[in-house]
């Protein structure tokens, strides 16, 4: 869906990254993030900010980039990704009632702004209860047709390459 409506596929991996949950990041993390070329990295975040979509500012000797929470268009593309993303209601309900999640992470496909259908997430928390997950993965198949597959760690062992969307 939304990547018959922007056609550049780094675009659409950006705006997930920084439409989907309060990311920050710079150009040669995003580029190695997405397996990208520094260059088609910076040709889109530098349309995205002259669009006013997000923002740069400099952190040392570091350009980090991060949405633009005042634009006029903000929370309809926060929105539009949410949908896309088909995940605004289960984070939600994993977050409160699936005890102590400390971070959620999208991974695989729909992390590179790819529609394969299955959205893979990653938590890492304590006392999950894998029950109730089990019915909000069902229950959100039902709503969104996209598979669900949810991998649970205790603790993160190392850098989780995705999408943070909480934490």
């Amino acid at each position: 869906m939304l990547d018959s409506i922007v056609t550049s596929k780094t675009r659409v991996k950006l705006l997930l990254k920084f439409f989907s949950h309060n990311n920050s990041s710079y150009l040669r993390s995003l580029a190695k993030e997405f397996d990208e070329s520094t260059n088609a990295v910076r040709v889109e975040l530098n349309r995205l900010t002259d669009a006013g979509l997000l923002t740069s500012g400099e952190e040392g000797k570091t350009i980090m980039y991060r949405a633009n929470n005042t634009h006029p268009f903000f929370q309809e593309i926060k929105n539009m990704v949410s949908k896309f993303l088909g995940l605004d209601q289960l984070l939600e309900q994993v977050v409160r009632r699936l005890g102590n999640v400390e971070r959620a992470y999208i991974i695989g496909d729909y992390a590179k702004g790819i529609d394969s259908g299955t959205i893979e997430m990653v938590l890492i928390g304590k006392e999950i209860d894998q029950e109730y997950l089990e019915f909000l993965v069902n229950k959100t198949y039902e709503k969104v047709q996209r598979r669900i597959k949810v991998s649970v760690l205790e603790e993160e062992l190392e850098e989780v390459g995705g999408l943070l969307v909480f934490g």
